[in-house]
């Protein structure tokens, strides 16, 4: 029988790592909040945390290509201040719907600008995005210079009470992530995201459109992006120009936690959605067990350089041997 060892354990897994983590941080969290587990706490946890995990599904596609996309978090501020503006408190369900379908082609539209700069233009992708993610922010601030606005109560509520068949709605959401990810990494679409993360030169080589390729993860990462504003919009009620801020670096994090290489060509979709809820679910420790927030930033740190060390310190050792 053929010995596996550690190394190519983690090698064939990235999100191995993450999987531990997971189990311990809701080990350490249900002891902290006795009902995590029920079907309403579930239900209000994950319809909070689903806005990071789809920033850190979209953030993944991009990190995968060998990019990464620091814009997010102004696109997720311009989808929120579009709804809280255009649709209001008093809007209908209808106009509500229609500017849902806006917010996502803003998204789409906003990608698409900073794959056209990386793809087309060859410019670097952490300085472009940097600067398209302070204008973004600018156009939120324009569309709401203060917070306020609103959406309709009938669609919060939508969001906060659907339990189709009395499962949480975040469940399908994630479950219909998983499978697109399922089928998208077995098309030549799939093949070529890997071929184009982990050397492009040579990709280019064997006729695979690299800049096609780079130019589509930046539309799913705006799409990703929007929906993200949509999700913390209904959750939120209301609209703030700078809801979006904090969110760029944390899925980011998520995304490197979950397996996803920083250098490209290595990740998948379940890793980052297990950090999202990782870094959610420390949140929520931190919350219920009363320990002072600036631990919160100290435990993403460390947990961000142990995953990126992880391997490493796994290669040490299986030199050792």
């Amino acid at each position: 029988m053929k010995k596996v060892s550690l190394n190519s354990l983690m090698a064939r897994n990235p999100a191995l790592f993450t999987s531990i983590l997971l189990i311990t941080v809701v080990l350490v969290n249900a002891a902290v909040q006795p009902n995590l587990l029920k079907l309403d706490t579930l239900n209000s946890n994950l319809r909070v945390f689903l806005p990071m995990i789809l920033l850190a599904v979209g953030q993944t596609f991009v990190m995968m290509g060998g990019g990464i996309d620091i814009s997010v978090g102004g696109i997720v501020s311009i989808v929120n201040t579009i709804l809280a503006t255009q649709v209001g408190l008093n809007g209908s369900m209808e106009d509500m719907w229609m500017f849902v379908g806006i917010s996502l082609l803003a998204g789409i539209a906003a990608g698409a600008i900073n794959g056209f700069f990386i793809a087309v233009l060859r410019l670097q992708p952490i300085i472009t995005t940097y600067a398209t993610g302070f204008i973004y922010a600018g156009v939120a601030l324009f569309i709401l210079p203060n917070p306020g606005g609103g959406i309709p109560r009938a669609a919060a509520d939508f969001y906060r009470t659907t339990t189709p068949l009395g499962i949480p709605l975040a469940f399908y959401i994630i479950g219909a992530m998983l499978l697109m990810w399922w089928y998208i990494r077995s098309t030549r679409y799939g093949r070529y995201l890997f071929a184009v993360g982990g050397k492009a030169e040579a990709a280019y080589q064997t006729a695979v459109p690299v800049n096609k390729v780079l130019f589509s993860t930046y539309v799913i990462s705006g799409l990703m992006a929007a929906f993200a504003g949509i999700a913390i919009t209904l959750l939120s009620g209301s609209g703030n120009a700078e809801i979006g801020s904090a969110m760029t670096l944390t899925a980011i994090t998520a995304a490197v936690i979950g397996g996803t290489a920083m250098s490209g060509g290595i990740g998948g979709v379940a890793g980052p959605i297990m950090g999202a809820l990782v870094i959610s679910l420390i949140q929520n420790i931190i919350s219920f067990a009363n320990i002072n927030t600036w631990w919160e930033t100290l435990i993403k740190a460390l947990i961000i350089v142990v995953a990126l060390a992880m391997p490493g310190i796994i290669n040490l050792f299986g030199r050792k041997r």
